[in-house]
């Protein structure tokens, strides 16, 4: 009797000892370590066909493969971003609703009264992805060929100048703005339906000057239609190295950049953003997705969420500046 009790009771031991040591469904361990279990739903704020868009699909697309869950790319258009973000900041966070940003996520917390979401509380950084230059151009026509040239001659002709833009309250018109209020100089804002036109009436003299995306305007440049004179970012471009930066030809300090990235909703677990901003990091920097980004005019950078997040937090109270001092406000 002693014997059969004291072999079942190694039985039993041996089965209770199985099944912790059995590994059970990972989500009861760590659910981080089996994410992404579904799909995931990338929110993209414009329509499908542009940068944003096309930039969040080619990434989705590595990211399903990599990790063996699809991520659908859900375009949710209108009011400057601000519907499909209020979208993502009332999401569960969970890992299985994000938002791609461009900068102009930056502008719209200074221009719309209310937003219906905290730009900056109510989202998680996952990774800072790209950042590309604007580029500074005028028609050819226009006697200038630095940015010391065009501030001195903005000066001496107030209110004559005229810049293009893609649209009241975009990171180009805004790019505008700052240099007018860092170089304190009067320059009229032209506003055009979308970038494309912007640079061609830049380039059919409608207007003197623009701040303009690389890739819409790098083949005007290049052909004498429009003549560049700097970039906008910190350093020069690899896409014009010859090229000065606006701060080192007429106005030190001038920095303005596009620049996209991942976010989610506040209170995602933090082991998830991490393993998104690696995964999208490892991407980044892979040779096919970071030629691509290159050939468009941007670098790619791939950074760590506090990295990202200390951007967002420099970028909203500095376009606050530039807004106020601009008077601008959309309702």
């Amino acid at each position: 009797m002693r014997r059969l009790f004291r072999d079942g009771l190694i039985r039993a031991t041996l089965l209770v000892a199985g099944v912790l040591c059995t590994p059970g469904p990972i989500s009861a361990q760590d659910p981080v370590h089996e994410y992404p279990a579904k799909p995931v739903r990338v929110v993209v704020p414009y329509p499908p066909g542009g940068a944003v868009d096309i930039q969040t699909r080619l990434f989705s697309q590595k990211l399903s493969e990599t990790l063996g869950r699809p991520f659908v790319v859900d375009n949710r258009a209108g009011a400057a971003g601000t519907i499909a973000s209020a979208l993502v900041a009332q999401a569960a966070p969970d890992g299985y609703t994000l938002l791609a940003v461009p900068s102009d996520f930056a502008i719209t917390p200074a221009l719309y009264k209310n937003l219906g979401f905290d730009a900056i509380g109510d989202f998680a950084p996952i990774s800072l992805l790209t950042e590309a230059p604007f580029l500074l151009a005028v028609h050819p026509s226009v006697a200038v060929h630095s940015t010391k040239d065009l501030i001195e001659l903005a000066r001496s002709r107030p209110g004559i100048l005229n810049f293009a833009s893609g649209g009241q309250g975009t990171s180009l018109h805004l790019a505008l703005e700052l240099f007018k209020l860092m170089a304190k100089v009067n320059i009229v804002h032209v506003t055009y339906k979308g970038g494309g036109p912007a640079v061609a009436g830049t380039v059919a003299a409608e207007v003197n000057g623009i701040f303009s995306n690389i890739i819409a305007s790098i083949s005007f440049a290049k052909s004498g239609k429009l003549r560049a004179l700097a970039v906008t970012s910190a350093q020069r471009s690899s896409t014009f190295p010859d090229l000065p930066t606006v701060s080192e030809s007429g106005l030190p300090g001038y920095v303005t950049t596009s620049w996209s990235g991942w976010l989610a909703p506040r209170g995602t677990p933090v082991r998830i953003l991490n393993r998104m901003s690696s995964e999208l990091e490892k991407m980044v920097k892979s040779r096919d997705i970071a030629g691509r980004i290159v050939a468009d005019g941007a670098t790619p950078v791939g950074s760590s969420p506090e990295k990202f997040r200390q951007l967002v937090a420099v970028e909203i109270p500095k376009f606050q500046k530039v807004v106020t001092a601009g008077g601008l406000r959309i309702e």
